[in-house]
């Protein structure tokens, strides 16, 4: 796929999933809302537990536009990834407890052993497909919205 096809999905895609209204936080759904107000979304997989999160995206071959998976840890962490066996490349948003951005790695390289350091207080992690993050306005101070976040969310499901 060229560069003008590659921008026009990505418009074409923002702009469908822009458009969907959503009457509630699903545990299958993120939703980031950046400094300009623009809310995005993704369907996500969740890795919740010790061997989801150990197992991540490795030997996936693809992943959908507008897709990604939400890496939830039990308590706040110094988080730092890899992408041993991950053929996929990914943008990797780091999120603190209250659902705020904290770190965005863009396109880390796929099967590169090299530790990628998300910082300190990281309770979630999202993957996604690479290069989205930045023109979708994801970028540190941008709020995203789950249930996993409960009670401390700057961004709440109970909000619009």
């Amino acid at each position: 796929m060229g560069y003008r096809s590659a921008r026009l999905t990505l418009a074409l895609a923002a702009a469908l999933w822009g458009g969907c209204a959503w009457a509630e936080c699903l545990e299958d759904h993120v939703e980031f809302r950046t400094s300009s107000g623009a809310v995005q979304r993704f369907a996500v997989e969740l890795a919740d537990d010790p061997d989801e999160r150990a197992q991540g995206l490795m030997f996936r071959e693809n992943m959908p536009m507008a897709s990604g998976m939400l890496f939830v840890f039990p308590e706040p962490k110094h988080a730092t990834f890899w992408m041993k066996n991950t053929p996929l490349a990914l943008d990797m948003i780091f999120v603190d407890a209250t659902g705020r951005v904290s770190h965005v790695h863009p396109n880390a390289r796929p099967m590169d052993e090299t530790f990628i350091d998300g910082g300190p207080d990281v309770a979630f992690v999202l993957e996604i497909n690479a290069g989205l993050a930045g023109p979708m306005g994801i970028a540190p101070g941008a709020a995203m919205r789950h249930p996993a976040i409960g009670a401390a969310a700057i961004w709440s499901c109970d909000a619009p």
